[in-house]
C-alpha cells in the first residue's frame, strides 16, 4: 500500500451543491408545516392517537366505548372558579373546586354522595347507595342495607386537591346493547339529555348534558385530512424539484456572473 506524502493536499469530499441544500431545507419546512397541521386538526377534533386508560378510574374503563359521547350543555349556578368536564367520553366527570364555596354533589336518589369543601378538601359519602354503584359500569352491584338515601352521611376524606373525580351512570348509556334511539350506526344521533344535580354552597343547581351516537369515522383517525396534507406535501416538492430542474436545463443562475463569479438561485 503507498504512504501518502506529507507534502500531499488531503482529498476532500465535494460539498453538496447549495441548490441542493435548499432543496431539502424546503422539504423540511414541508413536513413541518404538514405535522403542525395534523397535530391543529386532531385537537380541533378531539382525536387521541393513542386513547389512554385513565388510572383513577376505579372501573377500569371496561364499558366505555368510542361510539359514545357525552357532552356538558350547561353548569348552573354559574359561578367563577367551578370547572367541570366529561372525562374518556361517556365515562366520568371531573369536578374542580376554587370558588371559595363547599359544592355538593348528590346521588341516585337525592342523597348527598360527594362534596368538594371550600379548604380544597374532598370527601364522599360511603353512607350513599351511588358511592358503591359508581363502582361498577353497569351498576351490577350490591348496595350494602346500611347504605340508604335517608342514612346519616359519612365521610370519608378521599383528598385535598380541590378535585373530584367519579364515575356517574346519568351521563352514559346503561347497556353494551346499541340504543334504540340508534336506527343507523353511520349517523350521529341524539340518545338522550341528563342532569347531575349539585349545590354551591346553599344554591341548588345542576350539570346538565347530553349523550351521542358517534359513528365509526367520527371516532376514529381523520383520514380524510391526512391524506389532504399528504396530497398537499406531495405537491410542493414536486413543485420544486419541476422549478430547479427547468432553471437548470435553462442555464438559468449557472453562468458566470458580475466579476466572472458564477451566479446562484435565490431558493
Amino acid at each position: 500500500m503507498r504512504r501518502r506524502n506529507p507534502r500531499e493536499p488531503l482529498t476532500r469530499l465535494p460539498s453538496p451543491p447549495r441548490a441542493q441544500l435548499r432543496l431539502t431545507g424546503s422539504v423540511l419546512a414541508l413536513l413541518s408545516t404538514v405535522l403542525l397541521a395534523l397535530a391543529a386538526i386532531a385537537h380541533a377534533e378531539g382525536y387521541e392517537p393513542n386513547p389512554v386508560k385513565e388510572t383513577g378510574s376505579p372501573i377500569t374503563d371496561q364499558g366505555s366505548s368510542y361510539h359514545y359521547r357525552s357532552y356538558i350543555t350547561g353548569v348552573s349556578p354559574s359561578i367563577a372558579g367551578l370547572n367541570i368536564q366529561v372525562l374518556q367520553f361517556a365515562d366520568r366527570l371531573e369536578l374542580i373546586n376554587h370558588t371559595g364555596k363547599t359544592i355538593t354533589v348528590y346521588g341516585y336518589e337525592g342523597e348527598p354522595y360527594a362534596q368538594v369543601l371550600a379548604d380544597g378538601t374532598v370527601r364522599v359519602n360511603t353512607h350513599s347507595p351511588a358511592y358503591y354503584l359508581n363502582q361498577a359500569f353497569y351498576a351490577n352491584v350490591t348496595v350494602p342495607p346500611y347504605a340508604t338515601a335517608h342514612a346519616q352521611p359519612q365521610w370519608t376524606v378521599v383528598d385535598r386537591t380541590g378535585r373530584l373525580e367519579w364515575h356517574d351512570h346519568r351521563i352514559h348509556w346503561m347497556s353494551p346493547v346499541v340504543p334504540p334511539e340508534v336506527k343507523d350506526q353511520s349517523k350521529r344521533t341524539k340518545i338522550f339529555k341528563w342532569k347531575v344535580p349539585i349545590s354551591v354552597g346553599s344554591t341548588a343547581g345542576d350539570v346538565s348534558g347530553e349523550l351521542f351516537w358517534v359513528p365509526e369515522g367520527e371516532s376514529g383517525t381523520p383520514v380524510g385530512a391526512i391524506a389532504a396534507l399528504v396530497v398537499l406535501i406531495l405537491a410542493g416538492i414536486w413543485f420544486v424539484w419541476f422549478v430547479r430542474r427547468r432553471r437548470s436545463t435553462s442555464g438559468t443562475g449557472t453562468g458566470p456572473g458580475e466579476g466572472g463569479r458564477p451566479t446562484h438561485e435565490a431558493w
